[in-house]
């Protein structure tokens, strides 16, 4: 069976004469009904009765119709779905991101993507930044929203206007927990935990350069590869963990009855830049268009704050 089979037959249904429907086609009739009767051997049945009289449809032809139709549209539709995703007016969009990004970049950004382009379904994804960047190496990202940025080639990336400071995360107990800030250098004497470098690369290679400017070296005895496991860890022994300030806030550290206590880190303060990264050939229309939507919400923050 073929497409045009389909609709050479729609054609005679709707016209129901040979002949307006051939002109219709631009087809002589007998290629027409040479279509048609390909058309009814591949079924097996008869769809259309004619005589010298008139063209009808046949009780099997006028079910067949309805169904054709359906195909048809079908069809349509999937060509102008098809169509709407190359030129990123549709499709789908996988974005991954951390608490910072949630909070100070997706809101608006989304808003605006929304409001642009309501066909582009986005579906989020919270993840730290190497899983993150092995979402996009894998397929699984379009889009990573992430603590500074890959050396690879295979990704391109972007630098957020925002800035995240690290803070030191210490038990109840501490020597540090009553203390609004603590200089970096103090670290030097402290048992550290720390995570694995893949799980957040920017991070780590931020505390370590942190250290290496304060010219001492982190003595980092245990290992965690979350804040909520770091947070457990330092509430029960004498150790000193980190986290970003956002993600302090968000686990309620230094509140009334929480086991933990975010404390600032001075001289230097280790920060960490956002970016947005996305692959080299990324294949994926809606990935510029959601990169607009960010850029067009920070220039409006920008020109908010200058006011």
């Amino acid at each position: 069976m073929e497409f045009r089979h389909l609709i050479s037959f729609i054609t005679i249904a709707e016209e129901l004469h040979f002949g307006r429907a051939a002109q219709r086609l631009h087809l002589t009739q007998p290629s027409l009904s040479a279509q048609l009767q390909k058309l009814e051997k591949s079924l097996g049945v008869q769809l259309v009765a004619r005589n010298s009289h008139e063209v009808r449809l046949t009780p099997a032809g006028r079910e067949f119709e309805l169904q054709a139709r359906q195909i048809v549209a079908q069809l349509d539709r999937a060509a102008q779905a098809a169509k709407a995703t190359a030129e990123g007016r549709a499709g789908s969009l996988n974005i991954g991101y951390n608490l910072p990004a949630s909070r100070h970049v997706l809101p608006e950004a989304l808003t605006r993507m929304t409001e642009r382009h309501p066909d582009i379904v986005v579906s989020l994804w919270e993840k730290r930044t190497g899983p993150q960047l092995a979402g996009l190496a894998d397929g699984s990202l379009d889009l990573a929203l992430v603590y500074g940025h890959p050396s690879t080639a295979d990704f391109r990336y972007r630098r957020l206007l925002h800035r995240v400071p690290l803070v030191a995360v210490v038990g109840r107990r501490h020597r540090w927990a009553d203390r609004p800030g603590v200089p970096f250098a103090e670290l030097q004497n402290q048992d550290c935990v720390l995570f694995a470098r893949e799980q957040c690369p920017a991070m780590y290679d931020t505390i370590l350069r942190s250290a290496a400017e304060t010219r001492i070296s982190l003595n980092v005895t245990h290992s965690a590869d979350d804040p909520g496991a770091t947070a457990h860890m330092v509430s029960v022994r004498p150790l000193v963990g980190f986290a970003s300030l956002p993600r302090a806030i968000s686990m309620g550290m230094g509140v009334p009855g929480s086991s933990s206590v975010a404390v600032k880190l001075f001289d230097p303060v280790p920060t960490l830049d956002l970016h947005a990264v996305w692959r080299a050939d990324e294949p994926n229309p809606a990935v510029s268009l959601f990169l607009e939507c960010i850029e067009s919400a920070q220039i409006d923050d920008v020109r908010a704050l200058s006011a």
